[in-house]
């Protein structure tokens, strides 16, 4: 009877053992997916997307929006944001450029996702605003901070007739935000922004901006000499409980010539292109939707 009950005990942790095990390898591969979002007051079909890390276009279609320019406070919006992780790794921070999303890792779990604004696509002369592609360490982190601005956008404020400015208070006004964590990369930094709309778009000039309830969060979770890389992969596929995820964003900057190469190079490495309804790939391919979808020949 005693050793009845001991097998059994045994075999119920084994189970819960490997439920859990399938659960970690899921939150290992996929994070997010189909989710609501209650309107606020102030928001703005622009600002909603840029705080769900979506497209605008999207939430619209997927909610029939006929007045996007008045949305009723307490509206409940659909949307899907399931996205295959693009690195994992031990402790620290991914930021993937294409996908304007970072990831923060610790003790060999995905603690965060929260989409962020990234460096101008568009060059304006001699001046390229992109961000940067690299391996990084966090080297310290401040609140309220002065911004000694760079002489590059000095120069270009000067260009645009605006007046220069050589430092920058803390304040309601200083673009850094309240929150600062300053990177081993030269001027490039993840700071809070006072512009929530250019979260999740192209509109820094290189810094990682992130908005304010992100901040809050990440600010005192993030630690002096946490490591971190910026990269660049604007396709991403995964085989997953028998089914194969494909994830198209913009080739922002123009580091791809050879698109659809790149996206069955992809599939070809998830091991399972057998199982790929090239029908759905090319359909991918077109809306390049930014989250992943399911490409399954059944």
């Amino acid at each position: 009877m005693k050793f009845y009950l001991i097998f059994h005990i045994l075999l119920f942790l084994f189970i819960t053992f490997l439920i859990e095990g399938i659960s970690y390898a899921s939150s290992d591969s996929l994070t997010g997916g189909d989710n609501t979002y209650v309107v606020v007051k102030g928001d703005t079909i622009d600002l909603i997307a840029s705080k769900l890390g979506v497209r605008a276009s999207k939430l619209i279609e997927d909610n029939k929006l006929q007045e996007v320019k008045r949305l009723k406070t307490g509206t409940t919006l659909r949307y899907n944001n399931l996205r295959i992780i693009p690195k994992t790794i031990p402790s620290g921070i991914i930021i993937n450029i294409p996908e304007r999303m970072l990831y923060y890792f610790n003790d060999n779990k995905l603690v965060m996702v929260f989409p962020v604004g990234l460096g101008k696509i568009f060059s304006k002369g001699d001046t390229k605003w992109h961000t940067p592609l690299g391996e990084f360490s966090v080297k310290n982190k401040q609140k309220d901070p002065f911004w000694y601005v760079p002489v590059s956008i000095q120069r270009e404020m000067e260009k645009e007739g605006k007046p220069v400015e050589l430092i920058v208070s803390p304040g309601p006004d200083n673009p850094l935000g309240r929150f600062i964590v300053r990177t081993s990369l030269q001027n490039i930094h993840i700071h809070e922004t006072i512009y929530p709309n250019s979260v999740h778009r192209f509109s820094s000039h290189g810094c990682v901006r992130v908005l304010p309830k992100d901040m809050e969060r990440f600010y005192p979770l993030v630690q002096i000499n946490t490591p971190g890389e910026l990269i660049y992969k604007p396709v991403k596929a995964l085989y997953h409980n028998n089914k194969v995820y494909l994830e198209i964003h913009k080739d922002y900057y123009n580091k791809y010539p050879n698109y659809e190469d790149e996206v069955r190079n992809q599939l070809e490495k998830t091991g399972a292109i057998q199982r790929v309804d090239w029908q759905k790939v090319e359909r991918a391919i077109k809306e390049r939707l930014g989250t992943a979808v399911d490409v399954t020949k059944y």
